[in-house]
């Protein structure tokens, strides 16, 4: 498989991928070494945790300019990744022993009879990821599951297949065994391939197209299957907000990783008392944005990783245009042998438009004029996604009010495209099913086994 640049189109590797048999043998090999490791205490296993964050820390700028030259995130924005991934990090190895451990919920010494439950691994799950966060995304699963005592089949996106390796040799280099941390390595039949073996759970990012079909495959096997999918994630802003502020921190909620991001901002609701406003400071805003050659420091617009993306992405300009949308910024693909797409931006929309419908996944925003709070919230749910939304007020209590009405896993006031490794991350509707993060997300890696014990 080759492994493209993004940005210029250049070939940076060929690797080789695994075949049907290769993986079927994969998983006989992490079927058979994943007891031992889950009968390792558990302070070995976080101890192996540790050892890869200290790699990370040591390898920051190798692993960056790979994270940059194959998905042509810019190289500030792949080292904020990788910063970000240590404190992740860190809340796992604080939280996953008391998330663990057995809990005694009744001791009746009379009887005498006492109730627990314990935490068992699943055993041997299959982790596809993505390409847009690697670190996080994968990192979300990955880590948790071996702490938890599974082994881990993991396809990394062909798109982050270099990142995947290098995740993989950092692990094994840690403690962990090949034959608990597993990588398996190739394109959409390989990942076919994987959900063919009998495995205890299946972890997926991506699409919610693909979620369905891995829905529809794994389902009916009565295993745990976990999805996190798309997005469209609305913004509300009320009138009450100080524009220039406001407009500056969605813009860079919208086109952050070049709006590659599952949580990134891709509806705009403004109250129509300030909208010419903030309309007016979001596009100076964002036409301030560099975009160029992923690797310059000072670039904030990056590639297009994959390049079918420009193609969606032209047509929600075209058809938004076509029904009466007014294009403020951008619009086209910038010329060049690489997947690169303008910063773009878009006013007068409405929900007949893919734009305010349709996931986008890159560097494009519609911005639709509301008159009150009631109108925004029906706006904003009116989407077939959940997975964040948000409301910029001065007002808590009217953020609080507003946020409570709406569909969607996570919800912000006052900030946008967050995630922190305390709070579960999850998704409604087409957004997905399951979650990561928080203690949740570190047992959502076992089954409760319940524990009736009577003495004699």
């Amino acid at each position: 498989m080759k492994i493209l640049n993004p940005w210029n189109g250049a070939k940076i590797a060929e690797v080789d991928t695994d075949d049907a048999r290769g993986v079927a043998a994969k998983y006989r090999r992490a079927r058979a070494a994943q007891p031992a490791w889950a009968a390792l205490p558990l302070r070995k296993r976080l101890d192996a945790v540790a050892r890869f964050r200290e790699r990370i820390v040591a390898l920051e700028e190798t692993l960056a300019r790979t994270l940059t030259q194959e998905v042509g995130k810019p190289i500030r924005q792949s080292r904020n990744e990788l910063k970000g991934l240590l404190g992740r990090l860190d809340f796992f190895l604080a939280e996953s022993a008391k998330a663990l451990r057995d809990e005694k919920v009744l001791v009746d010494r009379g009887q005498p009879l006492e109730e627990r439950i314990s935490h068992e691994p699943l055993g041997v799950i299959a982790n596809i990821s993505a390409w847009n966060y690697p670190y996080f995304v994968g990192s979300n699963v990955f880590v948790p599951a071996l702490v938890a005592g599974n082994a881990v089949l993991y396809k990394p996106s062909e798109h982050a297949t270099l990142t995947g390796l290098y995740i993989a040799e950092m692990l094994h280099e840690s403690g962990v065994p090949g034959d608990v941390f597993v990588p398996v390595i190739g394109g959409g039949d390989v990942g076919a391939a994987l959900l063919r073996q009998p495995v205890d759970g299946v972890f997926f990012t991506g699409s919610y197209a693909t979620g369905a079909k891995i829905a529809s495959i794994a389902g009916g096997r009565m295993i745990k299957v976990q999805l996190e999918l798309g997005g469209k994630d609305p913004i509300y802003v009320c009138e009450d907000v100080d524009v220039k502020s406001a407009a500056a921190a969605i813009a860079d909620g919208a086109f952050y990783n070049t709006g590659q991001s599952c949580c990134s901002v891709e509806r705009i609701y403004v109250h129509r008392t300030i909208h010419d406003a903030f309309v007016a400071a979001f596009v100076a805003e964002v036409s301030g944005y560099k975009a160029g050659d992923p690797m310059d420091e000072a670039t904030y617009l990056g590639a297009i990783t994959r390049r079918p993306q420009i193609e969606v992405l032209k047509r929600q300009v075209a058809d938004a245009r076509k029904k009466g949308a007014k294009l403020l910024l951008g619009g086209k693909a910038i010329a060049g042998k690489g997947n690169r797409f303008e910063p773009t931006i878009l006013a007068g929309v409405d929900h007949t438009m893919a734009v305010m419908r349709d996931e986008s996944f890159g560097p494009i925003i519609g911005i639709q004029s509301v008159d009150g709070d009631d109108e925004a919230v029906a706006l904003m749910n009116d989407t077939e996604y959940g997975l964040t939304a948000g409301v910029y007020t001065n007002d808590e209590r009217r953020a609080k009010r507003i946020l409570a009405k709406l569909e969607a896993g996570s919800v912000y006031w006052n900030c946008c495209d967050r995630v922190s490794p305390r709070l579960p991350w999850s998704g409604v509707k087409h957004s997905g099913i399951g979650l990561t993060l928080s203690v949740e997300g570190i047992r959502t890696f076992t089954r409760p086994k319940a524990w009736h014990l009577r003495g004699a």
